[in-house]
């Protein structure tokens, strides 16, 4: 299974796309989409543009995307927010299915705790990638982006064809724990 993560920035989106055999990953790319100091809607164009261009190069077979926090600027989470929209509506575009995940959740994923710092993140991209350097802070971000989802992916599957039969039994998931 190919996965395309995104990390999406106004300025900069990064992305990284991954194979997963079993229990083996494998790099396949990963960069950054940098968008020109332009007005708004030129920027969220060459963000939907780029990975719709990412989409038929690489193929992937779904896609992961973090979510967007909440910033102490709202002006710029609502700028964030359109960058990740504009990167969604590529990859709905082509049909992929998208898991999102929040930061928190990437970080703990990749380094195992999540309030890892950057260079924890990208040390650790590089290790389970096994790349030859340390990946750029957007790629390793997006890169664990995809991993994040390699590893959770099977269990939202999993937990998807088991809801019908907990929802029978009265029980749901809330935050991560089944709840009666």
């Amino acid at each position: 299974m190919k996965i395309l993560g995104i990390d999406p920035g106004l300025r900069t989106t990064g992305f990284g796309v991954i194979e997963k055999q079993g229990n083996k990953l494998a790099y396949i790319a990963s960069g950054t989409i940098k968008t020109p100091d332009a007005d708004l809607p030129q920027r969220l164009k060459v963000i939907l543009g780029s990975v719709a261009e990412i989409i038929g190069t690489y193929r992937p077979d779904c896609a992961a995307i973090e979510k967007v926090f909440v910033n102490v600027n709202p002006q710029s989470t609502l700028l964030l927010g359109q960058a990740r929209g504009a990167a969604i509506c590529a990859l709905v575009g082509a049909d992929l299915l998208v898991a999102e995940y929040t930061a928190l959740q990437v970080k703990q994923a990749v380094v195992g705790h999540g309030k890892a710092q950057k260079a924890q993140v990208q040390d650790m991209v590089q290790r389970l990638l096994q790349l030859s350097g340390l990946p750029g802070t957007d790629a390793a971000d997006a890169l664990g982006v995809a991993i994040c989802h390699a590893h959770s992916g099977e269990s939202l599957k999993t937990l998807g064809g088991l809801a019908p039969e907990l929802a029978k039994k009265g029980l749901r998931v809330r935050g991560g724990r089944l709840v009666g």
